[in-house]
């Protein structure tokens, strides 16, 4: 069966433009990569996004983040939430490689300022994590130095997505989950800007799946010829990563008021955020970034007008809901750990969308 993101399927969520690829690196300079994992017992990876081409270390993006429910074990989100800026690019993975990802970060940011004659005597490396223990043996710890170089090396702009990467082994509800992405237009001013998203699925209670507005995870576990191919999920738990990228000049305050709003997104599919779900958003701008060393004591960046974030407030919460469903819809159905087979959203296409066969 053709791999098609979801659009392919006459399903447009919202009404803004999305950009050209519409992806997370329709954002002038981010770039993203993945290594992936794919053994009898390991089905796991990480996913790299870098934040332009400049090293982030020395020139950092202004950055925020946001937990909306804390059940995760991300590192790094401390220093943003205190300075609101990145100091290396974001790597997603599994839960139990958080610790190997993070030194391995620290590692390629002590390697890149060595090239540029900088001495690091402090970096935060910022990872985020779901849970894909269902999928993976997550207890082996598979991901390590070598693969995150491996996604860093490999980070383009036109991205697979699925079940690749971080996403290799994650569930969303209850069906295979992975990475999926989406952008759309701001026009301000007589300018357009970019707002995209990236996102690890793996959550949601499959009786609340929606599309647009139709409950179609109800309606396939009342369908008695799909119910067998549905490993319904009761609770809505496991945990999404939310990454939000944008070029819009915004201070790391505004940034935060607008990676918030993927929440809106998220609960268009379904989600209610549940006690075992960790919904985690982490957000920055290209447009204003600050110099690891300067002589001024006062420095100037361009921000919105409080009004205009109205715009991003609605892009993020649309590129958000398409960007679950593409992690969805791409994704590759995928025997568990634990015996069970997770099927991707695509074996159920003629079911959900007959008008489009």
């Amino acid at each position: 069966m053709k791999k098609q993101r979801i659009r392919d399927y006459s399903i447009t969520p919202g009404c803004m433009q999305p950009g050209p690829l519409n992806k997370i690196t329709d954002v002038k300079g981010v770039l993203v990569g993945h290594s992936t994992i794919s053994t009898p017992e390991n089905k796991t990876g990480v996913t790299v996004i870098l934040p332009g081409t400049e090293n982030p270390f020395l020139s950092k993006p202004v950055a925020a983040c946001f937990v909306q429910n804390g059940f995760g074990k991300t590192c790094g989100l401390p220093q943003i939430e205190e300075l609101g800026c990145l100091e290396t690019p974001i790597a997603l993975t599994n839960t139990l490689n958080v610790g190997l990802v993070s030194d391995a970060l620290i590692s390629h940011t002590i390697q890149s300022c060595e090239k540029e004659g900088v001495t690091v005597h402090s970096v935060n490396p910022v990872v985020g994590e779901c849970n894909d223990s269902r999928i993976n043996n997550i207890c082996r710890r598979a991901v390590n130095e070598c693969h995150v170089k491996e996604a860093l090396e490999h980070a383009c702009a036109d991205f697979e997505e699925g079940s690749v990467g971080a996403g290799k082994g994650t569930v969303c509800y209850g069906f295979k989950g992975g990475i999926g992405s989406a952008s759309r237009l701001i026009p301000l001013d007589g300018k357009i800007y970019t707002l995209g998203v990236l996102v690890q699925s793996n959550f949601g209670a499959t009786r609340y799946f929606t599309i647009q507005g139709r409950k179609v995870g109800e309606e396939l576990l009342n369908a008695t010829d799909n119910f067998t191919k549905v490993i319904p999920t009761a609770d809505d738990q496991g945990s999404i990563m939310m990454i939000i990228a944008t070029d819009l000049p915004v201070s790391d305050r505004q940034l935060k008021r607008i990676i918030r709003r993927a929440a809106n997104g998220l609960a268009c599919t379904g989600s209610y955020t549940g006690h075992g779900s960790g919904e985690i958003m982490i957000g920055f701008t290209t447009a204003n970034r600050i110099p690891a060393e300067s002589e001024k004591y006062v420095l100037t960046q361009s921000i919105l007008s409080e009004p205009a974030l109205d715009h991003a407030f609605r892009a993020v919460g649309e590129a958000t809901e398409e960007a679950v469903l593409n992690s969805m819809i791409m994704a590759d159905t995928t025997q568990g750990a634990d015996g069970r087979t997770y099927y991707s959203l695509r074996e159920f296409a003629s079911y959900l969308i007959p008008a489009s066969l």
